[in-house]
């Protein structure tokens, strides 16, 4: 995480790109529609432009904001002020052996105690306009955490793997490094599965 907040970012903001040298100088605000409503930081992830193209949008559409963020619970800028303003300065070796340095440290002083519940919340947000009003819009939405069968996270990234495996040696998908699958009776059947992963996961029409 530290080395994606020395990497800039690019990512589409009021239909225009927005390249920022530092993900922090572009933090917005998500709003996540959870059984209890919960707003987050975001800061966008290194390239999201390349992701655009694996929604297959009609050559047609206009794309007003694009980005491909990372969530941090509120008060995550003020906190990490410091942090931002060390990671700017370092350079070359010295910043990356500085760098390492401070991971070290962070996982030392706030490493999860024994029993201690991690969390992963995953949203994939999509709406389309007309005439400046909303016609779709929907939510992806996941919240998961640690239990007695482990870590949410360890959870989360295993099991998808082992699911792309056994779908490469039945034939379902190529092998080798591409896009997630786009077939709907292969989405349908992970999103089943990934469903028991988590403790909560749907689609949330933001709409209706």
């Amino acid at each position: 995480m530290l080395k994606a907040l020395r990497s800039p970012s690019k990512s589409i903001r009021d239909f225009k790109e927005l390249d920022v040298a530092r993900p922090w100088d572009a933090i917005s605000t998500f709003a996540a529609p959870l059984p209890s409503p919960e707003s987050f930081e975001v800061y966008p992830n290194r390239d999201s432009l390349p992701f655009i193209g694996q929604y297959a949008f009609g050559t047609d559409w206009k794309v007003k904001e694009f980005v491909r963020g990372t969530l941090r619970l509120n008060g995550w800028t003020d906190a990490w002020d410091g942090v931002f303003k060390e990671v700017e300065a370092l350079e070359g070796a010295a910043g990356d052996a500085r760098l390492k340095e401070m991971s070290d440290q962070f996982w030392d002083e706030n490493s999860y105690d024994e029993g201690e519940p991690d969390r992963v919340v995953l949203c994939v947000d999509l709406k389309a306009e007309k005439d400046g009003k909303p016609v779709w819009h929907k939510t992806y939405v996941m919240d998961a955490w640690g239990d007695e069968r482990g870590t949410a996270m360890a959870r989360l990234v295993s099991f998808p793997v082992s699911f792309a495996i056994e779908a490469v040696m039945n034939g379902k998908i190529a092998p080798g490094v591409h896009a997630a699958p786009s077939d709907p009776a292969l989405v349908q059947d992970w999103m089943g599965k990934i469903g028991t992963l988590a403790q909560h996961l749907e689609v949330r029409d933001r709409i209706a």
